[in-house]
């Protein structure tokens, strides 16, 4: 008798065949899958970084008031950038320095006003603030979307973020270099960068363009 081994041979390319199928479908949903995490997060970057370029603080300029010869506080007037999305101010922060000295400021909901009925410096209670918290002065806000405990500001809103420099610095004195920035929760940050003046020959300065 003579053995036909051929239908053994056919079953051994068929199971190689179908493993070839299974592992080459694992693979494609496996590159699938991949390929679908890597578009969203790409996707999810791309809005970040849109919203990073595009959003974002200016500072207008800054007014100081001057108390016992030194400037006691300052006034920094911030917009949102053209075309920027809503910036809870909750979140954001503002670094300062005078050189020797840096420090950070945060906001709470005790610190505001949403009326400038008394003045800049004499609104808001600026014994009130401290050497980490600023207050915020509403000047221009047209929806009412800035309120004390949610403080947003959008297109054409106009406020003013009140520092005690007498709690940070001891005061300012003439001729000190002031720098920082007031850095949003994303987006552009604000600039602060002055020189006080040689003299203060009045009780509110421009310090800053």
């Amino acid at each position: 008798m003579r053995n036909d081994s051929n239908a053994a041979i056919g079953i051994g390319s068929l199971i190689i065949f179908i493993a070839m199928i299974l592992v080459a479908g694992i693979t494609a949903s496996v590159l699938i899958q991949t390929m679908n995490s890597l578009e969203e997060q790409a996707m999810k970057t791309g809005i970040e970084t849109m919203r990073d370029v595009s959003s974002g603080i200016k500072v207008t300029h800054i007014s100081g008031y001057v108390f016992d010869s030194k400037i006691s506080q300052i006034g920094i007037f911030i917009e949102p950038v053209a075309a920027s999305n809503d910036l809870d101010l909750t979140y954001a922060y503002i670094s300062i320095s005078d050189s020797s000295k840096k420090v950070v400021l945060n906001y709470t909901a005790s610190h505001f006003t949403s009326t400038v009925s008394s003045g800049l410096f004499s609104t808001l209670d600026s014994s009130s603030l401290t050497a980490s918290k600023y207050g915020i002065l509403v000047v221009r806000d047209t929806d009412s979307s800035c309120t004390s405990t949610v403080p947003v500001i959008n297109d054409g809103d106009l406020v003013v973020l009140l520092v005690n420099t007498t709690k940070c610095f001891s005061g300012i004195d003439k001729r000190d270099e002031i720098f920082g920035t007031v850095n949003p929760e994303f987006g552009i940050s604000g600039v602060i960068g002055f020189n006080a003046p040689s003299a203060f020959s009045n009780t509110i300065l421009d310090l800053q363009p």
